[in-house]
């Protein structure tokens, strides 16, 4: 393991392995196949760098990394090549001749990593230049495209089980950050995978705080979010993704931001490329941004110091939410992972499972999913908790999640269930067929609508017998009710309601219903203690050293703008903190800070000095 250990010193600029690293290195390194479960920021890249310079030098050829996104593939080769690494990538933003350039200096060795998409990776002309050239390892990242039930399926990813066929004794790493159970079987069955080690990190983000809200007017609680916890002295704001599920709420969202005076730009797959590139490129390369976007955007994000992941609308899975959350706080600094939820989201969700293309088997799936993210929104404990298990890992409250640090109270709702349940059953034998919540809710508080009175509802018997809970009050019940199964939304479409088997020993007062109570949202400009997590690099900073920070993150930008990457490439915050802290004034001193390897301290040495000495 020596030579490895002097890899991660001497390029990239670190002087231990962490976590399960070392022995993932090792093992590929020595040409065993791994699949690799770890969360994002966990350092899942150099767990096959490293293995493919190691494997390089040693003249077994380059490292093939497959890769979905051209973000990914992007980002990674400006970062290795930034560290003197032979780094290329092989997309469609190439030209021909860029293209051949690079496939000539594959054949002729002169490349240590390669990343490219499975579209071209699986075509005949390139698996057979890959046959004559010698290949190192094949690392196969966001490995959970490989299965069907994956959160993230790509039809290509399935094809890649010829690399085990055609090259049986290359070693390949299979790496995600998400996956249950049933997907990492599919992960291992899909590609051959079954000799392999599996080495499966913890799950926990701890500087993520996690925090659901009840929906009530969602964009001016995402605006009050922003605005107390992610706003600067200066006015600026930290960087952030917000996610919509459809591509004209990102539109609207983005809008109605800038129009707020925050910097908010859109993205997803319906717009122009050059447009979702450019946005994507400011997004990476500038400070204060905030994205608006589908799920498109962020997989192949290395972005940093994505400060706070916002959620407009309830994901599919908790598989999704994580991965997505995830995309947060990769410099380990504090992040923040918030969403808006309502009963519109459970009924919406359950719909399109409902009404999708899908086989029973694949809706079974989905069903069950949603159900395991609805449980996360709705559970009374702590959510990390809830969150890892999912994932097969046990934890102990966290106590830096909303409900660790505003514990909810629970209150027996049985007789309010049998309420609602109740007059969703008279209203669709009165009428012959079922309503959504809206109309239950004037049934049951009686309001005479004229929907109301042009069904007759207002001689049900239960007219009128929920008048005691506000509409809000009541909504947070229906949405409890569908989430836990007691109500299905109807197969006929628009939102209405119908009573499930589970709903009958309700109704017969054969089950106690136990309901989290709604909880009006407190809208307020600033945060308070509790609630607040920011990440300041500088806190503890004396004035000359606050002074020194700022005058290298100039220097940063600078130096970005010259090397036309984004400014983490050059350094990360943490580096730089270290070096306004601990104030170094020779090379061998900026040699002992985390970060600088031999490539970046013989380049950026000199500099670095002169910044610091100008106190």
């Amino acid at each position: 393991m020596s030579r490895p250990l002097e890899i991660l010193n001497e390029v990239f600029g670190y002087p231990a392995f962490r976590g399960q690293q070392r022995d993932i290195v090792e093992h590929v390194a020595g040409g065993g196949d791994c699949l690799v479960l770890m969360p994002t920021g966990g350092g899942k890249s150099l767990c096959y760098q490293i293995p493919s310079l190691v494997r390089s030098e040693a003249g077994l050829g380059a490292g093939i990394v497959v890769s979905p996104l051209i973000a990914l593939m992007q980002d990674q080769v400006a970062a290795l090549t930034e560290l003197g690494v032979r780094a290329a990538f092989l997309n469609s933003t190439l030209s021909g001749a860029e293209a051949a350039a690079t496939e000539r200096a594959l054949r002729n060795g002169e490349i240590d990593l390669l990343y490219v998409a499975p579209e071209r990776l699986m075509t005949p002309r390139f698996l057979e230049l890959l046959e004559r050239t010698r290949v190192a390892l094949f690392a196969i990242d966001e490995a959970h495209c490989v299965s069907q039930w994956g959160h993230d399926f790509r039809p290509e990813y399935i094809q890649l089980s010829v690399l085990h066929q055609r090259f049986p004794s290359v070693p390949r790493i299979a790496l995600t950050a998400t996956a249950d159970a049933i997907t990492r079987e599919e992960i291992v069955h899909r590609l051959a995978l079954d000799d392999a080690r599996i080495f499966v990190s913890s799950f926990d983000r701890p500087n993520i705080r996690y925090r659901i809200v009840e929906k009530d007017n969602a964009r001016a609680q995402l605006l009050d979010f922003i605005r107390a916890e992610h706003t600067n002295a200066d006015g600026t704001t930290d960087a952030g993704v917000i996610y919509c599920l459809s591509r004209r709420k990102v539109e609207e969202t983005a809008e109605w931001l800038k129009a707020q005076g925050i910097r908010a730009l859109p993205y997803h797959a319906g717009m122009q490329f050059e447009m979702r590139q450019r946005h994507q490129e400011i997004f990476q390369r500038e400070e204060g941004v905030v994205i608006c976007a589908t799920i498109a955007f962020g997989m192949g994000i290395d972005k940093p110091d994505v400060r706070f992941v916002a959620h407009l609308d309830l994901p599919k899975s908790v598989e999704g939410y994580y991965q997505e959350t995830g995309r947060a706080g990769r410099d380990g600094l504090p992040a923040n992972a918030w969403m808006a939820y309502g009963l519109g989201d459970v009924v919406q969700q359950r719909k399109m499972i409902d009404e999708s293309d899908a086989d029973d088997a694949h809706k079974r799936v989905q069903t069950a999913k949603l159900e395991a993210l609805l449980g996360l929104c709705e559970t009374i404990s702590c959510r990390r908790v809830r969150l890892l298990d999912y994932f097969g890992e046990t934890s102990a409250p966290c106590g830096n999640c909303d409900v660790c640090l505003e514990p909810p109270a629970s209150w027996d709702a049985t007789r309010e269930a049998q309420m609602a349940l109740s007059c969703a059953f008279r209203a669709q034998r009165a009428s012959g067929f079922n309503f959504g919540a809206g109309h239950l809710i004037d049934i049951l508080r009686g309001n005479r609508t004229e929907k109301v009175l042009q069904r007759g509802h207002e001689s049900l018997s239960t007219f009128g017998i929920g008048g005691s809970l506000s509409e809000a009050e009541w909504r947070a019940v229906f949405r409890q009710l569908v989430a836990f199964g007691y109500l299905a939304v109807d197969h006929g479409g628009f939102g209405a309601l119908v009573l499930t088997e589970a709903s009958k020993p309700v109704l017969k007062g054969e089950r106690t219903v136990t309901l989290r109570p709604y909880a009006k949202p407190q809208r307020t400009r600033q945060a308070s203690g509790r609630s607040a997590q920011r990440a300041d690099p500088t806190a503890g900073m004396a004035p000359r050293e606050r002074a020194r920070w700022e005058r290298l993150r100039v220097w940063r930008t600078d130096t970005a703008k010259r090397d036309g990457v984004p400014a983490y490439v050059i350094f990360h915050d943490a580096t730089l903190a270290e070096i306004a802290r601990s104030s170094p004034d020779s090379i061998d001193d900026l040699r002992q800070i985390p970060g600088i390897g031999a490539r970046k301290l013989e380049r950026f040495g000199g500099e670095l000095l002169e910044v610091v000495a100008a106190d």
